[in-house]
């Protein structure tokens, strides 16, 4: 059960109180070290993944924590940044994200309960919304401009696209379930 993939996941999951202290420090520096962790624990996502099918160690373990620490850093993390800035523009993405995930994680646990989770498995555009989600909330979390570029409003636009990936994957999830949804059996 704990192999270096899921110690990865479990990483993940200790990052986020760190990331949450970091990000609350009344220090000039602190997006940039709360960048930093969450940078960290967003590449834990990958490398589990890689390492477990790379070193063939899979396990029912890993398949449940992996998720659970994806859905939780990334909730985390969007809530941190509309505490930051509570702004309209940034709450309609984080609706859509945090809904998007609820309704999947729900979905893929029914499919489950009926044998058909292979019906729902993860598919390439829901990786790459993972990775524009990802960059976006990092550019989020850091805030400044760095090299005279905006980081914040670079944040935004990709946040507005993983949004986009975000409901077309979840769209893609709910038409590959819609025979087992609409079923009478």
């Amino acid at each position: 059960m704990l192999n270096l993939p899921n110690i990865l996941s479990l990483l993940r999951i200790v990052l986020i109180p760190v990331l949450m202290g970091l990000f609350f420090l009344p220090y000039e520096s602190a997006p940039l070290w709360a960048t930093i962790v969450f940078v960290i624990a967003s590449a834990t996502d990958w490398l589990d993944g890689y390492l477990a099918r790379k070193w063939n160690q899979t396990s029912p373990f890993g398949a449940f924590i992996d998720p659970v620490a994806d859905k939780l850093l990334v909730t985390v993390a969007l809530v941190l940044v509309l505490y930051k800035t509570p702004a309209w523009y940034i709450l309609i993405p984080v609706i859509i994200i945090i809904g998007r995930e609820i309704t999947v994680s729900a979905l893929r646990e029914w499919m489950a309960g009926l044998g058909q989770r292979n019906v729902v498995k993860v598919s390439s555009l829901g990786k790459l919304k993972t990775v524009f989600q990802m960059i976006s909330i990092g550019c989020l979390i850091f805030f400044h401009p760095l090299l005279g570029l905006p980081v914040f409003e670079i944040g935004i636009a990709l946040l507005y696209f993983a949004a986009a990936l975000t409901l077309g994957s979840m769209f893609s999830y709910l038409k590959a379930a819609w025979p087992m949804l609409v079923s009478k059996g």
